[in-house]
């Protein structure tokens, strides 16, 4: 999944980042961090899927029109 790295570090980077090794991450950055795994999760079958659907084998065309897929869906989430 294509994200951006700096909005993922920052919300939903681990706590030990932060210098205290033991410190709990927030219940912001721990709903922000299960929605990105949640998406990364989706976007991984997704991508199974289309590469199930070509016959298995990741070619440029294909690898083209899956990163075409990816980009162009609608982002909204989705039970």
């Amino acid at each position: 999944m294509i994200h951006d790295t700096h909005f993922f570090t920052h919300f939903a980077g681990n706590a030990a980042s932060s210098g205290n090794g033991d410190h709990k991450p927030g219940l912001l950055r721990r709903i922000v961090r299960a929605m990105v795994e949640s998406r990364q999760r989706q976007t991984d079958r997704e991508i199974a899927r289309f590469l199930a659907r070509s016959g298995g084998r990741l070619t440029d065309d294909m690898e083209r029109r899956l990163t075409q897929y990816l980009l162009s869906r609608n982002c909204t989430i989705r039970d």
